[in-house]
């Protein structure tokens, strides 16, 4: 495709050629890198096998409606977070334009990890860490600075997988949703699953893994009288499944009129469950395998996040039997399992330009991937680039998701009252009817979590400084950055639209549109209702 002219044929709107592609890529957009080395500290931390209850509480009460949510608006207003929001009320628009910023700050950093995971897939062959894995990771990989500041002191050791990822991801989103997004995850999510079962099946066999596998399963029943272990359930399936940040509003843009929306929202919350609990299974029995190599508790050895991923892991693969395969299939995991999701979120930024702008593929993708590129580029791979890393990613997660949902979910429901237009376009096209108990669950349960979690975290990152890091730091790349994601997004709302833009000329989705009111009518005379 060409970028479009003023005056010209619009560009038509591209889609995933069948549902099935749809939902390996929902599914791939879901399955991240959080899966692998948040959920199972998660879930131990919080009760163990107790902690499954509220986790499918929060799965079928937040996670699923909040799915159906996005799928509706997205497929209905048939366009990217920014265009689908101003189809649904103008002044949302800003909306849109929040959820589009904070993939692009998400974007920037996830592409880095993605970096550190292929390099030590490489670094499994050889064990090349030695005998202290933090050491290697903290001074020899990392090369990182004791002062908390910004540098200019380049890792190249980063740098260079850094490019390559973004190569390989531009690569991906120039070829479009359907020769490159769908294929890349009908490829790279299949042989992310096999070589996680292959992990998992490995180290069942590993001597101790009886042991992690007690201590990740055996319930604690007193931990669900804890408030906090409900808030910790529904805050991982909200962040797990992908909404509230314009990535399925994007994806389900990309669906063929007569797609069953609620059908394929199921299997994909229930297959990214069911892939959350395998790596629990795996991660739980290599860490019982460490504990009894090393004569500890597993309790000692049990970590979430990347000190789970870069510490805890090689540690493991340095002493497990077939060690360095356990370290080629977990890193090479977390890369497949990144780049499906990265690419998702590059899609929602991509989206929102080639909608804006009426603009064609390649030109909407250099335009988005270049600068981010170089911005991640010079911020992360860096000797202080892990602090800035830890802090964006802690703020944007917080204020830039949850709050970003929550404000989404009002306005939506409360204010311009879209829920019964919403249901009535998903429910004559799927499957699993919408009524009632779906308003409670995404018009009231979702926003009273949301809320919650939103002023827990403002409560606890207002009372003490993030992870003792300086003022001015938190508040540049923390406080500030979330500030700035509100204050952009209300720019970008007041710049015009392209008249070739798809707001101005898209008459794909004015026959839809006219059809759906066709529709609607019919229905109403007929007495369905």
């Amino acid at each position: 495709m060409t970028t479009a002219s003023s005056g010209s044929t619009p560009v038509r709107r591209e889609t995933f050629n069948s549902r099935r592609l749809f939902i390996f890529s929902a599914i791939g957009s879901a399955v991240g890198l959080g899966n692998i080395w948040r959920f199972p500290y998660v879930a131990y931390e919080n009760g163990g096998g107790a902690f499954l209850i509220p986790y499918l509480c929060a799965l079928l009460t937040a996670g699923i409606p909040l799915l159906f949510f996005d799928y509706a608006i997205g497929h209905k207003f048939r366009g990217s977070a920014p265009l689908a929001f101003r189809r649904l009320a103008r002044p949302a628009e800003t909306l849109g334009w929040w959820q589009v910023l904070v993939c692009f700050v998400i974007a920037v950093y996830y592409a880095v990890i993605i970096a550190w995971s292929s390099m030590y897939t490489i670094f499994s062959f050889t064990k090349a860490w030695g005998d202290d894995p933090e050491k290697f990771f903290m001074g020899d990989f990392l090369k990182r600075s004791d002062d908390v500041t910004v540098s200019m002191d380049f890792v190249p050791g980063i740098v260079i997988p850094l490019i390559i990822v973004w190569l390989v991801t531009i690569g991906i989103m120039v070829a479009g949703v359907g020769k490159g997004i769908a294929r890349a995850n009908a490829i790279f999510l299949p042989l992310l699953v096999v070589m996680f079962v292959i992990l998992v099946v490995q180290s069942l066999f590993l001597p101790g893994a009886v042991d992690g596998l007690n201590a990740f399963f055996t319930p604690s029943w007193e931990a669900l009288g804890n408030p906090a272990v409900w808030a910790a359930a529904y805050g991982h399936i909200f962040f797990s499944l992908s909404v509230g940040f314009g990535i399925m509003v994007t994806y389900s843009s990309y669906l063929k009129r007569k797609t069953d929306l609620t059908g394929s929202g199921l299997v994909v919350g229930f297959a990214n469950s069911a892939f959350e609990i395998l790596a629990g299974i795996g991660v739980f029995a290599a860490i019982g395998f460490m504990a009894h190599a090393s004569g500890t508790a597993v309790a000692d050895q049990a970590t979430g996040g990347i000190g789970l991923a870069f510490i805890a892991f090689p540690a493991i693969v340095s002493e497990a039997p077939a060690g360095q395969l356990i370290g080629v299939l977990f890193f090479g995991s977390l890369v497949f399992a990144g780049i499906t999701s990265l690419i998702s979120i590059l899609e929602v930024i991509v989206a929102a330009v080639q909608d804006k702008l009426g603009a064609g593929r390649t030109f909407a993708t250099m335009v988005v991937t270049i600068p981010m590129a170089i911005i991640s580029i010079v911020l992360f791979p860096t000797t202080t680039g892990l602090y800035v890393l830890d802090t964006v990613d802690a703020f944007v997660n917080q204020f830039g998701i949850v709050a970003g949902a929550l404000v989404a979910v009002i306005v939506v429901l409360w204010i311009y009252r879209k829920l019964p237009a919403l249901r009535d376009h998903v429910n004559r096209i799927s499957s699993f009817k919408l009524g009632g108990f779906w308003y409670v669950l995404a018009g009231v349960v979702s926003p009273i979590v949301l809320a919650y979690m939103l002023i827990t975290e403002v409560i606890a990152k207002s009372s003490e400084s993030y992870s003792g890091y300086p003022a001015w730091f938190n508040g540049v790349f923390g406080w500030g950055m979330s500030a700035a994601l509100i204050v952009f997004a209300v720019l970008l709302s007041f710049i015009p639209w392209s008249a070739n833009s798809k707001l101005n000329n898209d008459p794909e989705f004015d026959a839809i549109r006219d059809s759906e009111d066709a529709d609607a009518s019919a229905y109403t005379k007929g007495g369905q209702r």
